[in-house]
């Protein structure tokens, strides 16, 4: 078992993102996760993310606040306890049009590792 404390939490920089501060809580050490990691993030009025894709799916989680996510030609408000799926190469963006910071938790895949 590998515990990791919210306190130790590493702040991460995420392309493409705006207004947002991102901590990986899981994945990328010795003794953690194999298939995926764990991100939280934090997203001030306006901040977001995108419009993007990438090769992998993402899952989000609302834990606080809401989150607009455009994907697919539609469009939903994700507000506590909310999840979306986003499958791997569908373009989306992400946007906190409220007033409050949104915090969500963000599971993604691993990227393929590159024969040596």
């Amino acid at each position: 078992m590998l515990v990791k404390r919210f306190s130790e939490a590493k702040p991460y920089e995420a392309p493409n993102h705006r207004g947002v501060v991102g901590l990986r809580l899981q994945g990328f050490e010795e003794g953690g996760p194999v298939n995926q990691w764990l991100g939280y993030s934090q997203f001030l009025p306006g901040g977001g993310a995108g419009p993007d894709s990438t090769p992998f799916e993402k899952v989000y989680l609302v834990l606080e606040g809401e989150m607009t996510v455009i994907a697919g030609g539609q469009e939903a408000v994700l507000g506590q306890m909310d999840s979306c799926t986003i499958a791997p190469g569908e373009v989306r963006e992400i946007v906190n049009r409220g007033n409050h910071v949104c915090k969500m938790v963000v599971v993604i895949p691993y990227p393929p590792k590159v024969p040596a």
